[in-house]
């Protein structure tokens, strides 16, 4: 449910619908725009009726959602929402593209692909500190030295830091240094995570895991934005079909569904979404004529010796031939590069 209350409604009416809510031992979601205020209903909608708060000083109307996520719907929000990211706005007028390597592996790595990515044109650099790998045997990341090497880099370079962060116990530590932190396919329904991170006053990029569905995805979102952390970015990294050839199936057709469905910006994962060099190109022009708000490409300065993802990984060289590509086709769509 939500409450839309009427042009230039005082403090005063806002705080009396919100305390109306809170007897009814529900949880009031309070978002303010430039002409009124629209208070979300978080809980058990069956504890109320519309009359208990129809008749309220200030109010306007009040709205029953059917969509399961309430909070990420359009019907709560219709303006999309613009996130900021170390001062980087997604979502907003221009395509931001995040780059770098899928994990940090050493300074003179991390420091080489920072300086490339950020003369290409990306806005965010993203690197994994912290590796969920299939195999137990496998690189599993340089854990807070990966973090701190990012520091580093972004000392360096300006370039806002991406990371994932896997576990609970680690939230406040990863906040620490990263300016988007970012949860893993594998952790989207870990709600423990999600709780957690909704406490927190950073942003949070969502990537869709490979078996779920538009409403498991927006529902995890639901998570982030109930507990009080509406900064929140949505990734498409590709889903498991029957498909051999590449690692993964990138479903561009959920960027346009979402943007029918939910107010938040969502980007692209094109190297994840399809494992494979050669393919990062064309799925991240396509991704931004669905209408993707950004694309995060994985960039190393040797793919063959990558510590993981070499194959989906491109070099600096053919990164900067990407981002010439697509910046012609950003233009078409009216909404540039973001650039420095």
């Amino acid at each position: 449910m939500i409450i839309v209350m009427r042009p230039r409604s005082t403090q005063a009416e806002v705080d009396g619908v919100a305390s109306r809510i809170t007897k009814a031992g529900l949880t009031p979601h309070i978002s303010q725009g430039v002409e009124r205020t629209i208070i979300g209903v978080i809980g058990d909608e069956r504890l109320i009726h519309k009359e208990h708060f129809s008749l309220l000083p200030g109010v306007e109307d009040v709205l029953r959602i059917l969509k399961p996520y309430k909070l990420a719907s359009r019907e709560f929000r219709a303006a999309p929402s613009v996130i900021d990211v170390a001062g980087v706005p997604v979502g907003g007028a221009n395509i931001v593209v995040i780059a770098g390597p899928c994990s940090v592996e050493s300074e003179d790595q991390l420091l080489d692909t920072a300086r490339a990515v950020r003369a290409s044109g990306a806005r965010l650099l993203r690197g994994g500190a912290y590796k969920p790998r299939t195999s137990p045997y496998a690189f599993q990341g340089l854990g807070e030295e990966g973090l701190q090497l990012l520091a580093k880099a972004k000392k360096e370079t300006g370039l806002g830091i991406v990371t994932e962060v896997m576990e609970s116990s680690d939230v406040d530590l990863v906040a620490q240094y990263a300016d988007l932190l970012q949860v893993g396919a594998r952790n989207m329904q870990n709600t423990k995570l999600l709780r957690s991170l909704s406490k927190i006053k950073k942003p949070v990029l969502l990537k869709r895991n490979f078996s779920a569905t538009l409403t498991e995805f927006l529902m995890s979102a639901e998570y982030l934005l109930a507990g009080g952390n509406d900064q929140v970015i949505l990734c498409e990294r590709g889903i498991r079909t029957f498909v051999e050839y590449t690692r993964n199936t990138l479903d561009l057709n959920i960027v346009p569904a979402i943007k029918l469905l939910s107010h938040l910006p969502i980007i692209v994962d094109p190297s994840h979404g399809t494992g494979r060099q050669d393919l990062v190109t064309p799925m991240s022009r396509a991704a931004i004529a669905a209408g993707a708000d950004g694309l995060m490409v994985e960039v190393h300065p040797n793919p063959a010796e990558a510590f993981s993802d070499g194959d989906q990984s491109l070099t600096p060289e053919r990164f900067q031939a990407m981002m010439g590509e697509l910046a012609g086709i950003a233009n078409v769509m009216g909404r540039p590069l973001s650039r420095t």
